[in-house]
């Protein structure tokens, strides 16, 4: 068993086949070998260090190359990861939180290096804005409009080598 200490102090011990889906955890655990000291994680609350063991404990058992899920059901080895459309059940039921907590998950997943779960987060996110106007993209996520007019005319004509017409 390996105990984790989170950002305000919480522990938790986890399996270390299950937390290993962390290169970073598992690289220190690799380089101290067996020890009795919690590992200080100072960059994840106790919420979140909850969520990411729930997520490693799901997907324990998911193909590994050095604990990083390098492919999943549907695409073929070296292809990149599927697409935003294909995310499981489960995974989508994980992910369905607010976003302060999406964000931190993200963070999280990213600190600790787990990419299979960085990758989740950032397709639910990237879900979000998919097929979204730029109005409705500032409304989900709370973004102030910042140009003025004449700001973001000049924008448009600077980009309007990008846009579908």
């Amino acid at each position: 068993m390996v105990r984790l200490h989170s950002s305000e102090g919480s522990e938790f011990e986890v399996e270390r086949s299950v937390i290993e889906k962390s290169l970073l955890i598992k690289n220190m655990l690799d380089d101290v070998g067996e020890n009795d000291a919690a590992i200080p994680l100072p960059n994840v609350s106790g919420p979140i260090l909850a969520k990411v063991i729930e997520y490693c404990e799901h997907h324990r058992n998911d193909p590994d190359v050095d604990g990083q899920n390098t492919t999943k059901p549907g695409t073929s080895a070296g292809a990149s990861s599927p697409s935003s459309d294909d995310i499981d059940e489960w995974d989508m039921e994980f992910c369905r939180v607010d976003q302060g907590t999406l964000y931190e998950m993200i963070l999280a997943a990213n600190y600790l290096d787990i990419r299979s779960m960085l990758d989740l987060t950032c397709k639910t996110v990237a879900n979000m804005i998919k097929n979204k106007s730029p109005e409705e993209i500032r409304r989900t996520f709370n973004i102030t409009k910042d140009f003025t007019p004449e700001e973001e005319e000049l924008v448009r004509r600077e980009n309007a080598w990008c846009e579908d017409r």
